[in-house]
């Protein structure tokens, strides 16, 4: 696998914490220099590791709370 970077940029909040310390959050990061995008996934607590999560653009993270704010 090739390397990547990334920046978390703005912390938005933590949404869980699982028994090991791992925490679900809503974060703009930066991936390999990029704009930053809306990110939701589980860090480890010093942030070096993560599990899989979803991004989201400006346009998409709208139109999520859109959806979410209609239900």
């Amino acid at each position: 696998m090739s390397d990547f970077k990334f920046e978390i940029t703005e912390s938005l909040g933590v949404l869980s914490e699982n028994a090991k310390g791992w925490t679900k959050e809503l974060n703009k990061v930066s991936w390999n220099g990029r704009d930053p995008k809306y990110d939701l996934r589980e860090w480890d607590p010093e942030h070096e590791h993560m599990g899989k999560g979803i991004t989201l653009t400006d346009e998409e993270f709208e139109e999520l709370k859109n959806i979410i704010s209609t239900h």
